[in-house]
Order: structure tokens, then C-alpha cells, then sequence
């Protein structure tokens, strides 16, 4: 009887260090496999855009709203010119609806879209992102077209300018929502032997909240 309860006493004890260890290579696993991500949105608020601007920043603060709060999002305006009017967490609502509200809208003296400059400044962001540990991404929010061809994405040389990004943000992921089909398909054309099905996410409005499922796969959820 004696060596009958000493088996079950070892084996109790055994039980409770292999769940122990188990416990612990789990949680161990998933710090590892968790990479923050700073997501930057460049967000078109031109005159040919306006019509769809609220629907995109509702999309915006949806997407901000499924990143982790150890996240960083920067949001870039698009317009003659482009520039930064928001960095934060993705958690701020408040934070990025005020700076939305006071800097997303038309210029007065627009001459088009500056795509071109809004995305070559989002790719600098995330290599400095990158540098603070975080994996990257860029989301491109609007039509995808400029009325000032000088100012418009250079679809010749972007896929170029991007495989020079990845030697050093290997992780880099893109989207691109709300464009037309054509503009759309363009994009995937030209990117796709880049990025990849992985990295490239490319979505219109009637199926934006479906591509949310792979962006989060895109940047390591």
C-alpha cells in the first residue's frame, strides 16, 4: 500500500512540473512569436477624394481599432503635398480623430494628389520604425489617382524603390484600399512580384473589412 501511494505521489509530482514547464514554454512562445508593428497610413485628402474621405477615416479608425496597444501608427496627409499629421497609439480615437478633422482637408490651391511623396515618406518612417524594433507596414487610404502627373505614384520605378526598402524592413507589408478596380489591379500587378500574396493586401470598399484578417497576417498576428 506504501509503495502504491508513494508511485501516485510521484507521479502527482511529475504531472504538476510537465504542466508547469508546458505553462511556461507557453508563454514564452508567445512573447517570442509577438512583434509590435507601426502601421503608416497614407491617407488621400484631395479635392477628387473628398467624397470618400468619411467612409475611409471610419475604415482607418476600424483598423486602428484591432491593433495591439503596443502598436504605433503614423498618418500622413496627401494632398499637393504630403505630410505627417498624426502619431500616436491606435488606441488614441480621440487623438486621431481631432488631427483628422483640423488637417484632412482639400487645399485650397490643390494641384493633385502627391502620392509619389506620401508614400516615399511612409516607406522613411517605417525604416526608422524599424530601427526601434517594430515590424512595418503601409497602408495606402484613396483612389490612387493625382491630376498632376508629376505628383502621382511612378508605377515604373515603385517596385523598384520598395525591393531597395526590404534589404533593410524585410518584413514590409502593403496595402491598398478604396481605389478603383483599375487602379487596384495596377497595383497588385506591379507589387505583387515584389511583395508577394503574403505582404501585398489589395481591397475596394464593398471588401475592405475582409482584407483587415490578412493585413493582421501580413504583420505577424
Amino acid at each position: 500500500m506504501n509503495k502504491r501511494l508513494i508511485t501516485i505521489g510521484f507521479l502527482i509530482i511529475a504531472v504538476a512540473i510537465i504542466a508547469k514547464l508546458a505553462c511556461t514554454i507557453g508563454k514564452n512562445i508567445k512573447v517570442d512569436d509577438f512583434h509590435k508593428a507601426a502601421v503608416i497610413f497614407v491617407l488621400d485628402s484631395s479635392a477628387s477624394n473628398q467624397s470618400q474621405l468619411p467612409e475611409e477615416v471610419r475604415y482607418v479608425k476600424s483598423l486602428c481599432s484591432i491593433l495591439d496597444p503596443e502598436d504605433a501608427i503614423k498618418i500622413l496627409k496627401v494632398d499637393s503635398s504630403s505630410y505627417l499629421i498624426y502619431e500616436g497609439s491606435p488606441g488614441d480615437a480621440s487623438g486621431i480623430s481631432k488631427a483628422i478633422s483640423t488637417y484632412a482637408k482639400s487645399d485650397a490651391n490643390s494641384l493633385g494628389a502627391a502620392y509619389s511623396q506620401g508614400i516615399k515618406k511612409a516607406v522613411d518612417h517605417c525604416l526608422t520604425m524599424k530601427k526601434e524594433g517594430y515590424n512595418t507596414a503601409i497602408v495606402v487610404v484613396g483612389n490612387l489617382d493625382s491630376a498632376n502627373s508629376s505628383l502621382a505614384i511612378n508605377w515604373d520605378t515603385l517596385p523598384n524603390n520598395i525591393k531597395k526598402a526590404q534589404k533593410y524592413i524585410p518584413e514590409l507589408a502593403m496595402m491598398f484600399v478604396y481605389a478603383p478596380p483599375e487602379k487596384l489591379d495596377l497595383a497588385k500587378t506591379k507589387l505583387n512580384p515584389v511583395l508577394g500574396e503574403t505582404k501585398l493586401i489589395i481591397a475596394n470598399s464593398a471588401n475592405v473589412d475582409k482584407a483587415n484578417r490578412r493585413f493582421l497576417t501580413a504583420i505577424g498576428r
